[in-house]
């Protein structure tokens, strides 16, 4: 079968207000697909997001296959936009560059969730609301603290998050009932809730290696020094983290506050169609940025550049990866074809830091590798520039942080993203329970055979799975009956 697509480039009925709401030179049109082999036409809108439904293909009896999602708008959303191709990345259309330099990540999360910057008298009772809301029920303490002191801090944190909602059953659909959330007062105590609570969460899981009590939060610090002070202070109510430090780290939860439909976020998405509490959605959107192809890239990138070593290692590091014996962390980006704009504010970040810390020995490693792979056509061609992650870590290394907490550095802002996704989703009149199709691939038709007369030569599928020295113990006893 084929088809044929014919543009027809006539713009449909759109006011002024809304065209100029779009990029420049986006009009909505129609696109005319014929199907050469029954002859069936199908003639579907195209919005001037280039974007069309498709259900609409449903005339023609054919569906889309797009693993990865790497071409299909799952959602209209207004809360970030990324232009990967200029290295554009904008909050409700506010250059993420004039943020980072200006905004406190408090601010920038009121702007994602709703869409405008407060005004200094709401910039106040929105931080003392999120402060008023930083205090962990015990038993979510408890819950962290019932894990290994070897757990990974991710992992905590999703059971941190998640156990959270079980102390507010009015507020979960499953006991409320699926309207609940259309109240936005029950949006927003969520919303402080998660928001406020994240930091102590995070330290409990930080706090699960160091074995160290968690202290409560203190009124009057911001965001990020609350965060520090409940790492650091060791329950000593004098202590105040390095303003510049907390500076650093607050710019840094700006950066990563929002990022699009990503991985994490639409996973947050998806959860929520289902009608799930959303302090399940924000847990899985946690789970989905654990991933090292995600969110742990920042994690993988520090452990790369401890396993180069030396400057003069990298020649046949790149050379490894060109082999595809090994894969180059912090480079690359499925939407950035330019450098990302974030990991250009990153970089200035890092040498402030240092100028507290000490300069990290590693930074001379990172940055010759990051030119030597700029100049190398090979990268180059392939439109790898670094991303956020590849500084990240550095600076995260130089605040003391374990590289297995890094992740965490990375959720807590983005939680705010997430909780913008998941209220935006709620107000979204085209919203269903997420239920993507299969092109199915496997057997079509065969029937049942009794277990005696399967074949005795049949391939084995599973295992075997080897067994521990404590179970292989446990098998060698007996059991008197």
């Amino acid at each position: 079968m084929g088809a044929e697509f014919v543009d027809e480039g006539k713009p449909v009925g759109v006011s002024m207000k809304a065209a100029a709401s779009r990029r420049a030179g986006a009009i909505a049109r129609h696109l005319v697909i014929k199907d050469e082999g029954t002859g069936k036409v199908a003639r579907v809108q195209v919005s001037e997001g280039n974007t069309f439904k498709a259900s609409d293909l449903k005339a023609l009896g054919v569906r889309t296959y797009d693993p990865g999602y790497t071409n299909t708008a799952a959602v209209k959303s207004k809360i970030s936009y990324i232009d990967g191709g200029k290295g554009i990345l904008r909050y409700r259309g506010y250059p993420i560059e004039e943020l980072a330099e200006s905004a406190s990540f408090l601010d920038t999360a009121h702007l994602v969730l709703y869409g405008e910057l407060p005004n200094a008298k709401q910039s106040q009772e929105w931080a003392d609301t999120v402060a008023l809301n930083a205090v962990i029920p015990a038993g979510v303490e408890s819950a962290i603290a019932s894990l290994p002191p070897n757990a990974h801090p991710m992992s905590a944190l999703v059971v941190g998050l998640t156990s959270l909602g079980s102390f507010f059953p009015e507020a979960n659909p499953a006991f409320a009932g699926s309207g609940v959330y259309k109240s936005s007062v029950v949006q927003d105590q969520q919303i402080v809730r998660i928001l406020g609570m994240a930091p102590a969460v995070a330290a409990a899981a930080y706090h699960l290696r160091t074995g160290k009590k968690l202290p409560q939060p203190k009124r009057g610090l911001s965001y990020a020094e609350n965060f520090l002070y409940m790492l650091d202070s060791n329950g000593d109510v004098n202590y105040r983290p390095h303003p510049a430090l907390a500076k650093a780290l607050d710019v840094l939860f700006v950066l990563h506050a929002e990022h699009e439909m990503n991985c994490s976020t639409a996973a947050c998405r998806h959860l929520a169609s289902s009608g799930v509490d959303v302090y399940t959605s924000v847990g899985g959107a946690v789970g989905a940025l654990y991933g090292p192809l995600h969110g742990g890239a920042n994690e993988a990138v520090l452990r790369m550049l401890e396993r180069i070593g030396s400057v003069d290692k990298i020649p046949a590091f790149l050379q490894s990866v060109k082999d595809k014996k090994e894969k180059l962390f912090g480079f690359g980006h499925r939407v950035y074809k330019n450098f990302d704009p974030r990991a250009k504010i990153i970089r200035k970040i890092v040498d402030e830091v240092f100028s507290i810390t000490g300069k990290d020995p590693l930074i001379e490693v990172a940055e010759a590798l990051q030119n030597a792979a700029l100049n190398d056509s090979y990268f180059a061609d392939r439109k790898l520039y670094p991303n956020v992650d590849f500084f990240s870590g550095l600076i995260y290394r130089a605040l003391g942080f374990p590289p297995e907490f890094f992740t965490c550095l990375f959720a807590v802002p983005r939680i705010s993203g997430w909780l913008a996704h998941w209220r935006e989703s709620l107000a979204d009149p085209d919203t269903k329970i997420l239920r993507p199709q299969q092109d199915y691939q496997g057997v079509w038709l065969r029937h049942y055979v009794p277990v005696d007369r399967r074949s005795n030569h049949q391939k084995s599928l599973f295992g075997p799975i080897p067994k521990s020295n404590e179970e292989q113990r446990q098998l060698r006893g007996t059991y008197n009956c």
